[in-house]
């Protein structure tokens, strides 16, 4: 059991824990699980007969309502999330099942990849055939949040991380290609999103392969914005072959589904190429504030990953020239220099 006379919360749920499992405290183990972007912490509980995993959510700052509320419409619709044995919502505690410890990140490899992938493919392509975003009440992925995420790559690693304060023609710039990015988005046929589908959210499990963790975000939103936090993860990358595969049985299980028209089919590389952009300008404003504000400097070594999907996909696309040539001339110039700067 991990000890610490100044977490209060953290004696708050053992006390919890003991009341709901019917345990004395001290037949209790309780040792960190995972860490997390946000304010929420995970901790493995285990006694003699089992293994559970407790979300601490302060609800100062998390609700874990909407948690709740979105795994009831992924397991509703088949799909592999974790269990919820008990919950205390006044306190922001929940009691989930342990999917273990072996996330995607953990093994993937040239080997497994293409059935661990499809496994993940399967399971996405099931929640946004079986959800039905209206009468699942997911709010939207509207233009303006597309727009207020994007700006996180000005403000927290342009102005903030980088020191780089942009002037009209650099803002005016900015400006239209956000503004693309964002038409894109928004003219894709619209799907339940998790937001965070990606490998450190993904779990290998011996049955239902794979476990979903981290959904509380979801939206009703477009249909690759899951694909590309798939396939083109902040965290692991693969060759562009082994990505076309995977988008192509993407592609081809939607059209079966009919979730995708043979009409849409020629702007679906676009819609894959510009939505990953869109996502990977928030990833990388996120990083930076994860560094600055948060204290949590981990995240800043995949910010050299994230940017060089950017410049590859923009560099293909002469309406996001402008943003090539952004990264080209005056980031990536001194992002090493930065990054030393912030390393952990």
């Amino acid at each position: 059991m991990i000890a610490d006379t100044h977490d209060t919360r953290l004696a708050t749920l053992r006390q919890w824990l003991a009341f709901t499992l019917r345990r004395p405290g001290d037949t209790l183990r309780i040792a960190p699980a995972s860490s997390d972007a946000s304010f929420r912490r995970y901790f493995r509980v285990t006694d003699e007969t089992q293994s559970l995993i407790a979300m601490d959510a302060p609800p100062s700052h998390e609700d874990v309502k909407p948690f709740m509320h979105v795994a009831r419409l992924l397991e509703q619709a088949g799909v592999h999330t974790p269990g919820i044995h008990a919950d205390n919502i006044a306190d922001g505690f929940l009691l989930l099942e342990d999917f273990g410890s072996h996330s995607y990140l953990d093994i993937l490899n040239e080997s497994n990849a293409d059935a661990l992938y499809q496994d993940a493919i399967n399971a996405l392509v099931t929640a946004q055939r079986v959800i039905d975003i209206e009468a699942g009440e997911l709010p939207p992925y509207s233009e303006t949040l597309l727009h207020r995420e994007m700006e996180l790559f000005v403000e927290w690693f342009l102005v903030k991380l980088c020191g780089l304060e942009p002037d009209h023609e650099l803002r005016r710039m900015l400006s239209g290609t956000f503004q693309h990015l964002a038409d894109s988005a928004l003219e894709q046929p619209r799907v339940f999103v998790h937001r965070d589908y990606h490998s450190r959210n993904l779990m290998r499990t011996e049955t239902g392969n794979p476990g979903v963790l981290d959904f509380q975000d979801a939206v009703a939103g477009p249909l690759t914005y899951d694909l590309v936090s798939l396939l083109r993860d902040c965290y692991i990358a693969w060759p562009q072959h082994r990505i076309d595969g995977w988008v192509d049985a993407f592609r081809q299980r939607l059209l079966e589904d009919a979730l995708l028209s043979n009409g849409q089919c020629a702007s679906f590389t676009r819609w894959f190429d510009w939505m990953g952009v869109q996502r990977h300008l928030k990833a990388v404003g996120i990083f930076s504030r994860l560094k600055l504000r948060d204290n949590k400097p981990g995240y800043i070594q995949d910010i050299p990953r994230t940017l060089s999907y950017i410049r590859e996909i923009a560099g293909r696309y002469q309406e996001l020239s402008g943003l090539t040539r952004l990264l080209e001339n005056r980031v990536l110039p001194i992002l090493p220099n930065i990054l030393m700067e912030n390393r952990p």
